[in-house]
């Protein structure tokens, strides 16, 4: 059981004036328009980050709670680095997207903690108290910049708290520690049993998630098929913050994908790939350098070509998405066009990968109508990419059920792929 002191006192105790996350990473010519996210006291004003309500609902938010945070940012008197944007407010106190958050991440982690000190408590019940938990420190963190400090603090509580959650529940979750150019690197391997090996899904979300946010994913999904799910951090961010991140966005996966022939609860014959947005991309590149490893390879909603080749989809990218490539890369300054000339290198297409050779390794593209990172002609180039691909493209209404009817798309095709 974690500490019972309250952790968050220890990493959030005032100090000096922190950088507020608008203000970390700046990319000279990037649109500086607010996202506009209409909210209960909406005046006009817009938001530096990307309100994804519809993913944060199915990951555990309360839709009234999520409301009421947004509400309290937009009444909060306190400074903002930028008056036109609600999620700016300065320091770590009340209206601070990052206080918000972290404060109901708090209250979850002590109802959890108290129900775990009555007698013959659920531990699947606790088990879910402490995700919940683990999933709005995540979001605190968001969109995880580096050199975002309480940012950082409350990815510690994130973790933490998803680490504790898996020891609860009646699955298990095994810590996987490996090398990369001498930088330590965890994955997180969970197993639905561990009387035999399984199915094992190598999964990564995009540059904005970290790896205890694709818990759902596995809980929902992948344990109830039997697939055992092996998360990774994309390299720059989490468990990977030590790693570079550039075009080779599988160097981790190829590292990690090494490490699990010696892991005995792994099918070795039986290893798909998994990601959404650039871990899509990791996904899809590992399958094509390792064809011989892995026997299935999902995209949903990945960034694969059209994305970083097509100009008019980065003219209209919000600033924190740029802000996003760029800290990925290192980068605390740098010109757009710079920027858009180094992301032309991650397309899989000019890599010289989709479009050519068919692959061996059976490939399934997913993503719901309109979506602006990933359009049908990705999904249809994969699928051509592949000697036994497939596209899917589903309404995007109700959008509210998107990502569950996307993932029961991916989960009945990995189950026909991994036999």
């Amino acid at each position: 059981m974690m500490p019972t002191s309250n952790l968050s006192e220890v990493l959030f105790k005032p100090t000096k004036s922190k950088k507020e996350t608008s203000t970390i990473i700046r990319v000279e010519g990037a649109p500086d328009t607010p996202c506009h996210e209409s909210t209960s006291h909406d005046d006009g004003r817009g938001f530096y980050r990307v309100l994804k309500r519809p993913l944060w609902a199915w990951e555990g938010v309360d839709p009234v709670e999520m409301e009421a945070i947004f509400a309290s940012m937009s009444a909060s008197e306190h400074e903002r680095s930028d008056e036109r944007l609600i999620d700016t407010v300065k320091d770590y106190h009340h209206g601070n997207w990052n206080y918000e958050w972290v404060q109901l991440g708090m209250r979850y982690q002590k109802e959890a903690m108290h129900a775990e000190e009555q007698a013959g408590f659920d531990p699947e019940k606790v088990a879910s108290l402490w995700l919940r938990a683990s999933t709005h420190y995540g979001i605190a963190a968001y969109p995880h910049l580096r050199g975002d400090e309480l940012a950082m603090q409350a990815d510690v509580l994130a973790m933490q708290a998803y680490r504790h959650a898996m020891s609860l529940m009646h699955q298990t979750i095994k810590t996987i520690e490996f090398n990369y150019k001498g930088k330590a690197v965890q994955a997180y391997l969970h197993l639905p049993r561990t009387d035999k090996a399984l199915p094992t899904v190598i999964a990564s979300g995009g540059l904005d998630t970290l790896q205890t946010e694709l818990w759902k994913t596995y809980t929902d999904y992948f344990a109830p098929a039997e697939i055992a799910m092996v998360t990774l951090d994309m390299p720059s961010m989490g468990h990977s913050h030590n790693c570079p991140f550039n075009e080779d966005t599988s160097v981790l996966h190829m590292t990690l994908l090494e490490e699990l022939q010696k892991v005995a609860w792994v099918d070795q014959n039986n290893i798909a790939t998994f990601g959404t947005r650039v871990g899509a991309n990791a996904a899809i590149r590992l399958a094509f350098l390792a064809s011989n490893k892995i026997k299935a390879a999902v995209s949903l909603g990945g960034t694969l070509h059209d994305f970083y080749t097509g100009g008019h989809r980065l003219d209209t990218l919000p600033r924190m998405y740029f802000d996003v490539f760029a800290s990925r890369l290192g980068k605390t300054t740098i010109p757009k066009s710079t920027l858009v000339s180094q992301l032309c290198t991650f397309s899989l297409k000019q890599q010289g990968l989709l479009g050519r050779r068919a692959c061996s390794v059976p490939m399934l593209g997913v993503s719901l109508e309109g979506d602006s990172f990933c359009p049908p002609s990705d999904n249809h180039l994969l699928a051509a990419s592949s000697r036994d691909g497939k596209a899917i493209i589903l309404p995007d209404s109700p959008l509210n059920t998107g990502y569950h009817r996307c993932m029961t798309a991916v989960t009945q095709w990995l189950q026909e792929k991994l036999r």
